[in-house]
């Protein structure tokens, strides 16, 4: 057995029916399996919840599982441990990192912090658990102007690290929240062109926007959101064809909620590929999945100093969020 790839790689016994195992461990071992709508298709299917980052957050933190077998990128075990210190918390994979989490250094946003005395700090849920020690409330695209509404009008605010998404907040509330210089490679990929040509080939169909985008693609969206607001749009709307801007799986659950939807995967601006996918969240495989909760490996691990800071901007988003 061998986890320094990030992943436990051992042998699997042949002719074994992997999901039927999956499902066997984590009742022998009362886990419970969490995924985001970026995953692989097969692995949103076999997870007891699927969601984007505030729906598993807030899973994780009333879970009562011994086990918490987090299928997405580092940071969300990272937050799911925080939460829940006293659980074994896994990822399958703990080399899928974050593009957007990469772009605010701990060391480097505490200077920044540091240099504005006064301000209140929010940070994306896109970070790491080090930079959410420095961090008054956290977080998501489905939260994130609920939260900064809720703010005095006057209140000085720091908004990390996306700037898309805190462009976005400002240009909705009338703020003027400083803002960390972070983005998203996968969200600020999207062609506005690519998209403006679609969108002339399926008349009538609907662009939905991820906030995490440039403002060029969000100005053209008819409808920008988290990841959960544009499924409930898609949903509930009565239209029939969509362009989708943000990570291309979460078309798997738009067309199992909309079997008769045509959804149509926004193309990036380089490479003949016709979708926008993030590597690292496609890390998670079967395979992976049922080593990890075999060997119950590679486990998540959070510095208690670090978590007990960090935990208080996470518990104060989902006691604003509710």
């Amino acid at each position: 057995m061998n986890v320094d790839n990030g992943y436990v790689d051992a042998p699997i016994e042949s002719g074994i029916d992997i999901k039927k195992e999956i499902v066997r461990l984590k009742k022998e071992k009362n886990a419970v399996i969490l995924a985001h709508y970026y995953q692989r298709p097969e692995i949103q299917d076999i997870a007891d919840y699927i969601g984007d980052s505030l729906a598993l957050a807030q899973i994780a933190a009333r879970s009562t599982a011994d086990v918490i077998v987090m299928c997405g990128v580092l940071f969300m075990g990272e937050t799911a441990k925080v939460l829940c210190m006293d659980k074994k918390v896994i990822v399958p994979d703990v080399s899928a990192g974050c593009s957007l989490a990469d772009s605010c250094n701990a060391v480097e946003f505490e200077k920044f912090v540091k240099a504005h005395p006064g301000y209140t700090v929010i940070s994306y849920v896109n970070t790491t658990a080090a930079v959410k020690a420095f961090t008054d409330i956290v977080v998501t695209s489905s939260n994130a102007k609920q939260i900064v509404d809720s703010l005095p009008a006057d209140e000085k605010i720091i908004f990390g690290p996306d700037r898309n998404l805190g462009n976005y907040i400002n240009m909705l509330t009338g703020r003027n929240m400083l803002l960390w210089d972070g983005a998203c490679h996968v969200h600020e990929q999207f062609s506005i062109d690519k998209i403006l040509e679609l969108k002339k080939n399926n008349p009538g169909a609907k662009v939905l926007v991820h906030p995490e985008c440039r403002k060029p693609v969000q100005i053209i969206a008819d409808k920008v959101g988290s990841t959960k607001a544009l499924l409930d749009y898609a949903v509930n709307s009565g239209f029939d064809t969509f362009i989708v801007a943000t990570e291309s799986g979460i078309l798997h659950e738009m067309v199992k909620r909309c079997p008769d939807k045509k959804f149509i995967p926004a193309p990036p601006e380089n490479g003949s590929c016709s979708c926008n996918e993030c590597a690292d969240m496609k890390l998670v495989t079967l395979e992976k999945l049922y080593n990890s909760l075999k060997y119950e490996m590679p486990l998540v691990e959070v510095d208690p100093a670090i978590a007990e800071k960090a935990i208080k901007p996470i518990k104060r988003m989902l006691e604003m969020s509710k």
